[in-house]
C-alpha cells in the first residue's frame, strides 16, 4: 500500500480526529491533504514546534521532549480538541488524536539519536510507535517519509483500519510498540 492509498482509504471510514506533529511527520499531513475527503477525516493539525508551543498544547511542561511520554500527552490533548470540535456535529463518528515527537537528522551538531515517538488514542484504545534511526544510513527526508508513514499508520490504528504501511526498518535501527 502506498502513502496515498492509506490516505484515501483514512478518507473513506467512519472518523475524525486532529493531528499534533512536532520535529517530523509533516508528508503525513500533505498525503492527506493531496486526496479528496480530507474535511471528513481531519478537524484540525496542530505544529507546535517550538518548546513552548508544544508545552501549552499538551498543557504542562514535560520532563524529557522526544519520548514516547511526551507523544502520549500531544495524543490525549489531540483526542481532547477533537472532542470540543466535534460539538454539535451530527452523528457519533468515532474520534481520534495523533501526537509526533521527533528529533530527526539536521544540519546543526545534536546531542543524542535521531528518532520519533507517535502515539495514537480513540478514547477506547491507544497505542505507539518508537523509532530511533540509523544515523549513518539515511538522510532527513528518508527519515521523514518514514516518521510520516508511522503517522498514517498511527491514525489507521485509531480508526481500526487493518492495512499498515511498510516501514523499512534496517537492522541497525530501533522499532518499538507501545500501550
Amino acid at each position: 500500500m502506498t502513502p496515498q492509498e492509506m490516505a484515501k482509504k483514512l478518507h473513506s471510514v467512519p472518523g475524525r480526529g486532529c493531528i499534533a506533529i512536532t520535529g517530523s511527520g509533516i508528508q503525513a499531513i500533505s498525503e492527506l491533504f493531496a486526496e479528496p475527503g480530507t474535511s471528513r477525516t481531519i478537524f484540525d493539525v496542530q505544529v507546535p514546534y517550538s518548546r513552548l508551543a508544544l508545552e501549552e498544547f499538551v498543557g504542562a511542561p514535560t520532563d524529557q521532549h522526544v519520548s514516547a511520554q511526551e507523544a502520549k500527552l500531544m495524543a490525549e490533548s489531540a483526542l481532547k480538541r477533537a472532542r470540543y470540535l466535534a460539538q454539535g456535529d451530527e452523528g457519533d463518528e468515532p474520534l481520534f488524536g495523533v501526537g509526533c515527537t521527533a528529533a530527526i537528522a539536521t544540519d546543526r551538531v545534536r546531542r543524542g539519536e535521531d528518532r520519533a515517538h507517535i502515539a495514537w488514542t480513540n478514547g477506547v484504545h491507544s497505542g505507539g510507535t518508537s523509532i530511533w534511526f540509523d544515523k549513518q544510513a539515511r538522510t532527513r527526508g528518508d527519515e521523514d517519509t518514514i516518521v510520516s508513514a508511522i503517522v498514517l499508520n498511527s491514525i489507521a490504528a485509531a480508526s481500526e483500519i487493518e492495512e499498515r504501511l511498510d516501514l523499512h526498518v534496517l537492522e541497525t535501527e530501533r522499532f518499538d510498540e507501545f500501550d
